[in-house]
């Protein structure tokens, strides 16, 4: 199963010039446990935006957040799904070489591991209604995926991301008090220089807001 999903992630990708993971991960290690990997990257391609990630059934569901969580919950960020990823793509941060698919440096900016509200997360995203808490090193308690309607080539996959009424609940802008890597303690610029990437690109995004339609 894991293998036919990742078809697409794999086809996009050549792996001996991008060090993105081709995923050997099985799907074997989502059953261990009801408490699984979540990360969020922070992604310079040709705009800037977030990936969000949960793990479910040996792969990394996902989607492209431009702007990022918001631990308001009056505030919904618009999510584009796309592409399943390898569960190994929770790590990886560096610099995606110029002329690949996503090209442009990646940090994880957070980590940890999600936990799903519901009995059977895969009918959930059927549904179009997905709800979970989250346990990452910036971001916690109980969120919300709501599928909604998109237009042209985003028809189907577009959500929003909400976060849930809690304790975590916040009017902190989460992305502008922590930038850095959960994993490294870098910034975009940071991992840049260290990777061989387009530093200068980088210290322009840390002064440059995100634009909505900001995808890969």
């Amino acid at each position: 199963m894991d293998r036919i999903s990742l078809k697409e992630y794999r086809e996009k990708r050549d792996f001996r010039v991008s060090p993105e993971p081709a995923g050997l991960a099985s799907k074997e290690q989502s059953k261990r446990s009801r408490s699984r990997i979540y990360a969020i990257q922070k992604h310079q391609a040709s705009r800037l935006h977030y990936d969000f990630r949960l793990e479910n059934n040996g792969v990394l569901l996902s989607w492209a957040v431009p702007k990022g969580p918001s631990l308001d919950p009056s505030i919904k960020r618009l999510g584009i799904q796309v592409e399943d990823h390898p569960v190994e793509y929770a790590k990886f941060e560096g610099v995606i070489p110029e002329g690949q698919y996503g090209a442009g440096t990646v940090m994880v900016w957070d980590i940890g591991t999600w936990i799903p509200e519901q009995d059977d997360p895969a009918a959930a995203i059927k549904k179009g209604e997905l709800k979970f808490a989250l346990r990452g090193k910036k971001l916690h308690g109980s969120w919300v995926l709501v599928r909604t309607r998109g237009y042209g080539r985003n028809a189907g996959k577009s959500w929003l991301l909400i976060k849930h009424r809690d304790r975590y609940a916040s009017k902190r802008d989460i992305s502008i008090a922590q930038p850095k890597s959960a994993l490294t303690g870098r910034l975009l610029a940071d991992i840049a220089r260290d990777e061989g990437g387009d530093v200068a690109s980088k210290a322009k995004w840390r002064r440059r807001a995100p634009r909505r339609s900001a995808l890969r």
